[in-house]
């Protein structure tokens, strides 16, 4: 890295550094908080002060009450992700997983906790599940960086997309999280646990949101509902026009539909590999999956997805 960015980058993080307590003690690191590998390994990159992690959940999919979980609730979690990886995850890693976030979570309730997502339907349903269960256990100090935008970028994703460089630039500007959010939050926690389309569709016709993405994110929400004349959600469709052009190896596949929606990106190859299996197995069949097993793999290492071909049935 050249040395004058590197000394502007650490001149700002300086600059916006969590102040001492009064008779020169160190107020504690910041506990930060984000949603996707790429963007934790940036926050690391740009020197972010204080320690960095990345919650595993994907809380638009199976059901959750809105809040902190109960035992019951972490369990059902567990076999929802090992059901959504197709036991890529195990129940028992999963479970792991799950409590010792939640428990981290618990631990920081001293330290200023700092929440960094995009406006993407993930992270949306993350951020309030998020605040909601803060609600429940009130930390000290919480403040959030919501980036839904990047200069340069014409189809801008999320913070995997961003530099470190991007990431110094926000933190000064992260912003308190007020009571409202927080009220705010668990009032949407509860429709997309629920899947609840009444609730979802208020959210949805917002304009003025303590959380401004959350109705974006809402509405994306509804657009995977079953459309009443074809039974398909949007990503089903997109799935579809998308082999209309022809046969598709699966990574093939995933750049089309990718170009094809309408960012924020919020899906990944899990979910996209989901939808063609379930495609595949309608009666009759929407498509077609050549390849050494009837199924794609859900999650890296079961299969070489490069031996597979998609085509419309």
């Amino acid at each position: 890295m050249p040395v004058l960015p590197c000394l502007v980058r650490i001149l700002r993080l300086l600059s916006s550094a969590v102040p001492t307590y009064a008779g020169g003690m160190q107020a504690p690191l910041s506990y930060h908080l984000t949603s996707g590998d790429s963007a934790a390994a940036n926050l690391r990159a740009a020197g972010v002060p204080g320690t960095i992690h990345v919650w595993h959940d994907v809380l638009y999919e199976g059901t959750h009450e809105p809040g902190w979980p109960c035992a019951e609730t972490l369990c059902l979690r567990a076999r929802m992700l090992e059901d959504h990886t197709g036991g890529g995850v195990s129940f028992q890693k999963a479970l792991k997983a799950l409590r010792d976030q939640y428990a981290g979570l618990r631990a920081a309730a001293d330290r200023p906790i700092v929440l960094w997502f995009d406006a993407c339907l993930f992270d949306q349903s993350m951020l309030v599940h998020l605040l909601a269960c803060l609600r429940d256990r009130p930390a000290e100090s919480v403040s959030l960086v919501c980036i839904d935008a990047c200069p340069g970028l014409t189809r801008y994703n999320g913070l995997g997309e961003l530099s470190p460089d991007r990431f110094t630039e926000h933190y000064p500007r992260r912003a308190p999280v007020t009571p409202s959010m927080i009220g705010f939050a668990t009032e949407a926690d509860a429709a997309f646990g629920h899947h609840d389309g009444t609730a979802l569709r208020r959210l949805a016709s917002l304009t003025d949101a303590p959380l401004p993405h959350v109705p974006a994110a809402a509405a994306r929400r509804l657009l995977e509902f079953p459309d009443p004349e074809t039974g398909l959600g949007r990503l089903e469709q997109l799935v579809l026009q998308a082999l209309g052009d022809g046969p598709a190896t699966p990574g093939r596949l995933f750049r089309s539909v990718a170009d094809l929606d309408t960012p924020p990106q919020y899906w990944g190859d899990t979910t996209l590999w989901q939808i063609v299996n379930g495609l595949a197995l309608r009666r009759p069949p929407l498509v077609r999956i050549a390849g050494p097993t009837p199924r794609l793999p859900l999650w890296p290492g079961q299969g070489d997805y490069d031996t597979y071909i998609i085509e419309l049935a």
